[in-house]
């Protein structure tokens, strides 16, 4: 009996130690996966059930409503609107000129408050953050109150140098929107590429220093490669941020007709969404998750690709 009681307390700890190690993971990860799965998983997975249904009704106005599998019959509808691949060049284009300009202010901010010379970086890091602090439809009004002809001093400005600029006209309003994204996120942005810079090796820009190279050359060709992935990072976010553009629109609508109900993607799906059209809205959502997605992808490869 004595070696049987042995053997058997000396198998327990063998096969508790693999089960805990195979939970010890999922533990940490929950706190993301239960959140990812409720808020994003959950709801996205709904939106492509009702983007396959419609709701009919039968008996008037006020007969009955029964929902029905449509296919993909809302794709279609909502492919075929001008206002689809309208919205989607736009914001397109928005990104093309926006995001890299943004990129590059974050990028020289970053590398002057990384550099030897700099002084009060605690208070510039502050000051230039805080804008993101502010909650996006604040910012946009403030900036809508500098737009606006009747009440702005930028513009009387403007106007007593003979200049008659309308910032919320239909040629201007698309970069007066990316104006505001600008002014939100660019510290945003230089935050994360500030925090790569500080993981440059010292002794990297010191070898440099020695060799003869100055501020300039240690900035272009060792600073910058090294925060490359950073780079990408915040390239990737700015992306999907600007296929979600909908609170800067959202707000100039109520001072410019040059911003319609369907301006931008989120802003068309939204419309739909108030108009009793969920099963259309539900679709352009699905269309706008998937391109977001693809754009995103694509642009990680070609990102990796030029790395080498």
């Amino acid at each position: 009996m004595t070696p049987t009681r042995t053997v058997a307390s000396s198998r327990t700890p063998v096969t508790a130690a693999p089960r805990r190690r195979h939970t010890a993971p999922l533990a940490f990860l929950a706190p993301f996966l239960i959140p990812f799965v409720l808020f994003t998983l959950v709801p996205v997975g709904y939106a492509f059930w009702q983007s396959l249904h419609k709701t009919e009704r039968t008996g008037g106005t006020f007969g009955r409503t029964e929902t029905v599998f449509a296919g993909f019959q809302q794709y279609a509808d909502v492919m075929s609107e001008p206002f689809f691949m309208d919205s989607l060049l736009r914001v397109a284009l928005f990104a093309l000129v926006q995001i890299p300009v943004m990129i590059a202010l974050a990028l020289t901010l970053a590398l002057l408050l990384d550099s030897a010379v700099a002084r009060l970086k605690r208070f510039f890091r502050l000051v230039y953050f805080v804008p993101y602090g502010i909650p996006g439809v604040v910012a946009a009004l403030m900036w809508a109150f500098l737009y606006d002809p009747r009440l702005s001093p930028v513009v009387d400005l403007l106007r007593s140098a003979h200049l008659d600029v309308d910032l919320l006209g239909p040629d201007a309003i698309l970069w007066s929107i990316g104006n505001v994204v600008t002014w939100t996120y660019t510290g945003y942005n230089m935050l994360i590429m500030y925090a790569a810079l500080q993981a440059v090796p010292a002794d990297l820009s010191e070898a440099a220093r020695v060799d003869g190279a100055g501020p300039w050359t240690i900035a272009l060709r060792i600073k910058v490669p090294v925060i490359r992935p950073a780079l990408v990072l915040t390239g990737v976010f700015s992306l999907i941020g600007t296929f979600q553009l909908f609170t800067e629109p959202q707000v100039f609508r109520a001072i410019s007709t040059s911003v319609t109900s369907t301006y931008t993607p989120n802003l068309a799906a939204y419309s739909l969404a108030a108009g009793d059209h969920y099963s259309e809205a539900a679709a352009l959502s699905v269309l706008l998750a998937v391109a977001t997605f693809a754009l995103s992808f694509l642009f990680l490869r070609f990102t990796a690709r030029r790395q080498g």
